[in-house]
């Protein structure tokens, strides 16, 4: 059965090195677990019902990426969309999580009809290639302007706006010594790594007492209903939401699109003419996931590059999904041990998460001034604003705008001048 269903001579592995390469890609990107319930419960969703959401959207979506596509790639909560959705949506510009919800519902809903309609490559092609990594490489400056706020490492001034934190404080001096310990296991190649400091972080933090543990750490799954279908789909619907379902839609598409194309290049999974072969499943799975998430209640939902550690130990076909898949169910029963875990214990895990997003920054053309001048301000503007879309918008207005000035409207994408038209009319109208 399982050599008819993921062809394992075929792609040159076995179900053993597949299991392998599973519980790797698992434990690496595990996380998410203690991380999403925390971020989205600073919105008032009850975190336990975001536990569940998680792993459950987590199981769902893999399990599609390796039945239907047939490939070793793991899906889950986004990092950076799920800050944007709880600080951004809902802390920033004041939309109640019900309608957040329904703005990633739509977005999926969205995503489902580019996967099937064959105009996705062009959709995907309109966006300069220096935007996409600059969009990335942004979201990477937000989630460590959140990971230094939570560690209490930074904290807001009245005229600078940030300044240094209460370093004194425990739990600051706890986030640090878990940063570098984190940094530390990722040099020496150690398999989870992200979770490893977390819990050592988390247990240093609890021995001090800074933290309590009431002693639980396995029990039955937590009430699924307090976010089961309660996302708002009329207030989503709201002029004001475009921006926003397009930010979810848009980053998502951009990261699988890279994500997948990343890990199937390492894994040799390319075409000789380097495209993905069952791109549409791929990208149907990744969208449908996205909807299943935002019905149970939780964030966008979208491929993790960390998938590659699997494929770096033999992960080749869907098998490697369908474990990582039944791993995320298992961790159904272990609620209490992520609700024990600290914000400034997960810090460390947002901090690194970071440091891997910025590298896009290096894939810009530095020599050319209308091409990395727009990539720094879309960068510089997600964590200032406090909003992937005003980050967005501001790179695609600046990015129009040098193009049409420099005597070079040739390289403007249509649709790239209208999205900037767009964004300008509503920047206008705030």
């Amino acid at each position: 059965m399982l050599e008819r269903l993921f062809k394992l001579r075929a792609n040159g592995t076995t179900p053993r090195t597949e299991a392998l390469a599973g519980l790797t890609t698992f434990l690496t990107m595990a996380y998410i677990i203690f991380v999403n319930p925390q971020i989205l419960s600073s919105t008032g969703m009850d975190a336990g019902a975001v536990f569940v959401a998680t792993c459950v959207a987590a199981a769902v979506g893999t399990l599609m990426m390796g039945l239907l596509a047939n490939y070793p790639i793991a899906l889950a909560p986004g990092m950076g969309l799920n800050a944007y959705f709880a600080y951004g949506v809902v802390g920033q510009l004041g939309y109640s999580w019900q309608v957040a919800l329904g703005a990633v519902f739509l977005s999926g809903v969205i995503f489902i009809v580019l996967s099937i309609l064959p105009v996705r490559e062009a959709v995907v092609n309109a966006i300069p290639r220096s935007l996409k990594f600059a969009i990335s490489a942004g979201i990477g400056l937000f989630l460590g302007i959140i990971a230094l706020q939570n560690a209490g490492i930074v904290a807001d001034h009245p005229v600078t706006l940030l300044t240094l934190g209460d370093l004194g404080r425990a739990e600051a001096q706890l986030a640090a010594f878990g940063f570098v310990l984190l940094i530390g296991l990722v040099a020496w190649r150690v398999t989870g790594a992200v979770v490893i400091a977390i819990l050592v972080t988390a247990a240093a933090g609890m021995l001090l007492g800074v933290s309590p543990f009431d002693g639980r750490i396995v029990s039955l799954p937590p009430d699924p209903s307090p976010t089961f279908l309660q996302m708002d789909l009329a207030g989503a619907l709201q002029v004001g939401l475009i921006a926003i379902v397009f930010a979810f839609l848009f980053v998502d598409l951009f990261d699988t699109a890279g994500t997948l194309v990343g890990v199937s290049h390492r894994a040799g999974l390319l075409t000789p003419d380097g495209r993905l072969p069952r791109l549409r499943q791929a990208l149907l799975a990744d969208s449908t996931a996205t909807v299943v998430g935002a019905a149970v209640g939780t964030s966008t939902v979208t491929s993790y590059i960390e998938s590659a550690a699997g494929t770096n130990v033999g992960g080749r076909t869907g098998l490697t999904a369908v474990v990582v898949a039944l791993l995320f169910v298992a961790c159904l029963f272990l609620a209490p041990l992520a609700a024990n875990i600290p914000a400034y214990a997960t810090a460390p895990a947002l901090l690194y998460v970071a440091c891997l997003m910025a590298r896009g920054l290096t894939e810009v053309d530095w020599e050319d001034v209308t091409e990395y001048a727009p990539a720094v301000v879309t960068a510089l503007a997600m964590p200032l604003t406090y909003s992937i879309a005003h980050g967005i918008g501001f790179g695609l207005i600046t990015y129009a705008g040098v193009k049409i000035v420099s005597g070079r409207p040739k390289d403007l994408h249509p649709a790239v001048a209208i999205l900037a038209l767009l964004f300008l009319v509503k920047f206008a109208v705030i």
